[in-house]
């Protein structure tokens, strides 16, 4: 257990990270991911959209009901405040954002929202549950998911307790997240462990799985140095906010999409058995080109992998570099993301 925002936190159980993660690749894994910031923006949601939309470059407008999409809080520079998860739901938008940012994206809606009644949900738990098996225990434990496409949430039931419930997930997997009132978060976890398919897991599982899927950790891998155009997640701004830019850190993307960017977030395929880690430099004949933001071994590969910043002209696909380990230099090669494909959800696949 760990310290993590305040909140204690399992980094394995006792079938260890490997076990645990390979056990999500082939059935369903339970994430207490309760530290996670959920919060609500009720009101009109013409109105509460539009209101959105001047902190992120994110179509909000165009969500239909029901539909979740993926956003940045940005600053006037372009760099993120936070990367998050906004959904449209009957009394407006809900949002999940990341468990140690809460207090700057609550100071950031509280100063910059221009309508909507904010609603910070400390009162509920969040669980996810990741995997290909994940959709089947849910539905034999009276879940209406089987037509609930990925990146959907909807109110339902799984067992006896009433649940908000997203395809969603930071695995690359098929799963859920799953969000109830924090008195009910322990029975309902136990019911889920129950399931022959189930078994815990914890961070580390969750931060080997989300690496091979290339998925961005906030922290590493984005800040409020680091702009999406960087990290890679230019799609991140809907074509309809590229008419006016009417976003925090528009100009300052337009721009750099513009001049083109002078770093681009790479994968990275790491000679020999050694991981490397955040903060590791990258270079070229001796020439710092660049550092490593994330990186740790691939149980699914049985090798280790990285995700860093690099120079631009340098990031592209099979570009031989080095990345010093403990002032080591070991051959690495670019690589294109994801390391393990994503088996995400669509609709006819259940």
């Amino acid at each position: 257990m760990v310290d993590f925002a305040g909140y204690a936190l399992p980094v394995q159980y006792p079938a260890g990270i490997i076990a645990e993660h390979l056990h999500t690749r082939a059935a369903a894994s339970l994430f207490d991911v309760s530290h996670m910031g959920q919060v609500s923006i009720r009101g009109a949601f013409a109105t509460v959209a539009r209101a959105l939309e001047a902190l992120v470059p994110a179509d909000i407008a165009g969500l239909a009901p029901g539909q979740a999409r993926y956003a940045m809080f940005l600053n006037e520079g372009g760099g993120v405040i936070d990367d998050l998860i906004v959904a449209r739901v009957a009394d407006g938008l809900r949002l999940v954002v990341n468990g140690a940012r809460k207090a700057v994206d609550a100071a950031h809606l509280a100063g910059f929202l221009s309508a909507g009644e904010i609603v910070w949900h400390e009162d509920r738990a969040l669980l996810a549950l990741q995997g290909p098996g994940a959709a089947d225990v849910l539905s034999r434990l009276g879940a209406q998911i089987a037509e609930l496409p990925f990146m959907a949430v909807r109110d339902g039931r799984i067992g006896d307790h009433a649940v908000w419930i997203s395809r969603t997930g930071y695995t690359g997997e098929d799963g859920f997240e799953i969000s109830l009132p924090n008195g009910q978060a322990e029975a309902l976890a136990r019911l889920l462990l129950e399931q022959t398919e189930v078994m815990p897991a914890g961070l580390g599982a969750r931060d080997s799985l989300r690496l091979e899927a290339g998925l961005s950790l906030y922290g590493q891998d984005l800040d409020e140095a680091i702009t999406p155009v960087e990290a890679g997640l230019g799609w991140v701004i809907g074509k309809s906010r590229r008419a006016d830019w009417g976003f925090c850190g528009g100009a300052a993307l337009r721009e750099q999409l513009a001049a083109g960017a002078a770093r681009r977030m790479v994968g990275l395929a790491i000679e020999g058995r050694a991981p490397v880690r955040s903060g590791a430099e990258m270079v070229v004949a001796g020439e710092l080109v660049g550092r490593v933001t994330s990186g740790g071994f691939s149980p699914s590969l049985s090798a280790p992998i990285a995700m860093g910043l690099l120079r631009a002209d340098l990031a592209v696909p099979d570009t031989e570099i080095s990345v010093l380990l403990r002032g080591r230099a070991v051959p690495a090669r670019v690589v294109r993301r994801p390391f393990v494909p994503h088996r995400y959800h669509s609709v006819g696949a259940v």
